[in-house]
């Protein structure tokens, strides 16, 4: 019973807007109850509270997904970050034709806070803001516990993770392959800043024709022009 939230129904809520923002696309009501293992009538008028607020919409159809409210909400989350980043996600998006994004450090999870999809890439990854996803996987996962101190690490984490952050702390950068998602690669570099959380830029791709070294030399650049706007 200690463990138990204050509030199950605003647990509930919450969780709901996780799940969505993790979702491909648009859920069913019945999708989601499934996914909070609740009855779909109780699902129901957490939506409809939801969509009350703007935070959920749902089409024709009865699918839910994430509101514009939400939009307006995150976009006061780390404000001054937001804006001196996405200037240059933009610019590593569009000159490597990749997605490219920031993601910080949420408990014990790595959530995306911004991304920029490349203007004339034939076909790219979406990184959708919100998604989150454990920090002991990943390259920005990686690149955020190389700045971790070790009572900060999650007990999670493996001897083979703890080599990887060390080599973090060597190359600059870190890598990922097939690890969150399927046949997707991805290459992050730290972002420190101070008096904030440990935060990282990276980007997703399927192929390309430039080295991982090339690539995080790009991210370097941008991490450290967004360093420096910041006073950090």
């Amino acid at each position: 019973m200690a463990d138990a939230p204050a509030s199950q129904t605003l647990s509930r809520g919450i969780r709901i807007l996780e799940v969505l923002a993790d979702a491909r696309g648009p859920l069913s009501i019945d999708e989601i109850a499934a996914a909070l293992g609740v009855h779909r009538s109780i699902a129901y008028r957490l939506l409809r509270t939801l969509e009350d607020h703007g935070l959920v919409l749902r089409d024709a159809s009865g699918l839910a997904a994430l509101g514009p409210r939400m939009a307006a909400l995150a976009a006061g989350v780390a404000h001054d970050l937001q804006a001196e980043a996405l200037p240059e996600l933009t610019a590593v998006a569009n000159d490597l034709g990749m997605t490219c994004f920031l993601a910080v450090l949420d408990g014990e999870e790595c959530i995306t806070l911004a991304s920029v999809e490349p203007r004339h890439a034939v076909a790219s990854v979406a990184q959708r803001p919100g998604a989150r996803h454990s920090v002991t996987v990943g390259a920005p996962g990686k690149a955020i516990l190389a700045q971790l101190p070790d009572a900060e690490w999650p007990e999670a984490a493996t001897t083979a993770l703890r080599t990887e952050a060390a080599r973090v702390v060597s190359t600059g950068f870190a890598t990922s392959h097939d690890e969150v998602i399927p046949t997707v690669q991805s290459v992050a570099v730290p972002l420190a800043l101070r008096g904030q959380r440990p935060a990282a830029i990276a980007v997703v791709h399927v192929a390309t024709t430039n080295t991982d070294a090339q690539i995080a030399a790009r991210l370097q650049r941008s991490a450290a022009t967004i360093r420096e706007a910041l006073g950090a």
